[in-house]
């Protein structure tokens, strides 16, 4: 069964954000569901209010059971079998639909977390370069959780430098493979069945070694599952070593070809990145939830805390960042589907092609989640600061988010280093938009600040313009004086990416605005845009500043930077009155506000 998208969604081409221009009804946004991704969507909400939050403390507690209950509770209403074809005993969705669960079910980072990595990093290695035979085999246990996945990749000594893992495997004159080493950090590695785990095969005799992915089943002899660790957040989940020693391996379980492991590594690592994204926006709206109701009940100087406006500025800030981030994940599941749809391309594929999204998905959502559970905590004041309060788990949890998947430092290399390699290679019009903005950069400057009246939204049109200017210009000025060297400037690459993400935030949350128009959410969703420009402006001028210094001293430096003060003139909104305006939304309604 497949839903269909019910907007001319466009399959724009990864990064292409950045040099193109979109119209509103070519990107998808929440508002664009049909009945049916509207019952998942609500079907996922009421899974999550009635037996996960029921579920919270025993969890949390790490009762016997407790997890893999849920687990099977929700594979039962068909949540763990959404990506998986119907000829494997799955349903075979649209990633939006699947964005939704995603999304929805996230009321509980250890759930999350533990159902995340089963659905995304565990399942589909499987399903995507599994042999007929493999899917057969495990598919149909991993739809509906007889069988809980785990992912095999960090080691102790190598996490985001993965290729260079210490885990070996030497192929046996029968075939089968001896894997020796240990994997670290494996989520779901007390409870899971089947772990996908990643090792390079060694030729004894010539020392060559082969990146390659094995399947192996828990009860292989030599296999070992460590003792629990004591995080700091997600107590709830499982996260364990993984421990092999002279661990045979038929050879029918080398998954894809021996010494492509890589492709499958980071090609998993893209859906991650993306479902991670999509489970901070809901993890996210729980705690927004939490501070908006604490708000409206707390009494102090003879009012709500919810009235005054700094706690104001506290609700429209977490809102703002979080309608920007769920934007960002609608858009980027609408063309992964508009592109599978198209067809002639496997869905490893569809979501390398929007790997910068995804990294970008994972850096901006994790931020936020951060985020809006400090600000909760805030809020809260001493309430936010005892266990007896969700908030002060919720501020634990969303840690991890910036770790796992990626760190966010590893995730804003590869957003600067996959665009500018798309466009070394001819893949992405970057280079030409790069001269077209400073070639007018140099030109005579324009005072003309346009009539913001006919066009409520033109401000944050021109904060957009601005932004893209002024990150393409910083791209321009790093790329003439660092070169093929860029890659070696990790500040330089992490304010470029940093402004990169920002410019898909406020063009997603624009879009989304505009579709809006003439809604009864139009005010609100304009609103959340204006605050959401006014940071990225802000962003983009610093970031930029912090790249030109480093490419450029003296004269060159100044004029350098008498251009971005041209780029980055945007009449100032006033936020003040749009975050109140914000606030206001929520409180009403005790919830984030879309």
């Amino acid at each position: 069964m497949t839903t269909a998208i019910s907007s001319p969604i466009v399959a724009a081409a990864g990064g292409g954000f950045l040099v193109e221009e979109r119209a509103p009804a070519e990107v998808f946004t929440p508002e664009d569901l049909n009945e049916e991704q509207r019952q998942i969507a609500a079907a996922a909400q009421r899974f999550a209010r009635e037996e996960i939050v029921p579920a919270v403390q025993a969890v949390e507690a790490k009762q016997s059971g407790a997890m893999e209950r849920l687990l099977k509770s929700a594979a039962e209403q068909g949540f763990a079998a959404v990506d998986i074809p119907e000829e494997y005993g799955g349903l075979g969705l649209d990633k939006v639909s699947s964005t939704l669960v995603t999304d929805h079910i996230s009321m509980l980072a250890s759930f999350s977390t533990a159902f995340g990595a089963h659905t995304g990093i565990a399942l589909l290695p499987v399903l995507w370069f599994g042999t007929e035979e493999q899917k057969q085999r495990y598919l149909p246990k991993l739809a509906t959780c007889e069988t809980v996945g785990a992912y095999g990749l960090s080691e102790s000594t190598s996490g985001s430098d993965a290729m260079h893992i210490r885990t070996r495997a030497v192929l046996q004159p029968d075939g089968s493979y001896i894997l020796d080493g240990e994997k670290q950090w494996l989520t779901n590695c007390d409870v899971a069945g089947l772990y996908t785990v990643f090792a390079k095969i060694v030729d004894p005799a010539t020392g060559s070694e082969q990146f390659s992915a094995f399947l192996l089943e828990r009860g292989t002899p030599g296999l070992t599952v460590g003792a629990e660790e004591h995080k700091m957040g997600i107590r709830g989940s499982s996260t364990c070593p993984l421990v092999l020693a002279e661990c045979r391996v038929p050879a029918a379980n080398l998954l894809g070809e021996a010494g492509k492991g890589h492709k499958i590594a980071f090609g998993v690592l893209n859906v991650g990145r993306f479902k991670l994204g999509a489970a901070c926006v809901g993890l996210a709206r729980v705690a927004l939830g939490e501070m908006v109701r604490h708000a409206n009940q707390r009494k102090a100087f003879g009012k709500a805390i919810a009235e005054f406006g700094l706690i104001q500025e506290k609700i429209s800030a977490s809102a703002a960042r979080l309608y920007a981030t769920q934007s960002m994940v609608y858009r980027t599941a609408g063309m992964i589907d508009a592109r599978l749809a198209g067809g002639g391309t496997s869905e490893v594929d569809c979501f390398a092609e929007y790997t910068v999204e995804c990294s970008i998905l994972k850096v901006y959502g994790s931020e936020m989640n951060s985020l809006v559970a400090d600000e909760l905590v805030a809020t809260m004041g001493g309430f936010g600061y005892v266990e007896e309060f969700a908030a002060e788990r919720m501020y634990r949890d969303a840690r991890i988010n910036r770790i796992f998947e990626g760190t966010n430092e590893i995730n804003r290399l590869i957003v600067a280093g996959w665009l500018l390699k798309k466009a070394m290679t001819g893949k992405l019009a970057l280079t030409a938009a790069i001269r077209r903005v400073m070639e007018d950069a140099m030109a005579p400057p324009s005072f003309d600040l346009g009539d913001e009246q006919s066009d409520p939204l033109a401000r944050e049109a021109k904060a957009l313009s601005a932004v893209k200017r002024m990150t393409l210009f910083a791209a321009g000025v790093a790329s003439q004086r660092f070169m093929t060297a860029l890659e070696n400037e990790q500040e330089v690459m992490g304010a470029l990416a940093a402004m990169i993400g920002q410019v898909y935030a406020l063009e997603s949350a624009l879009l989304r605005a505009k579709k809006l128009v003439g809604k009864p959410q139009a005010a609100v969703a304009a609103a959340m845009t204006g605050l959401v420009a006014a940071q990225s402006v802000a962003v983009c001028e610093q970031s930029a500043r912090l790249v030109l210094a480093a490419s450029a001293e003296g004269d060159e430096l100044r004029t350098q930077m008498a251009i971005l003060r041209r780029l980055a003139r945007v009449e100032p909104a006033n936020v003040v009155e749009l975050s109140r305006s914000v606030a206001r939304a929520a409180v009403e309604l005790e919830r984030y506000p879309l």
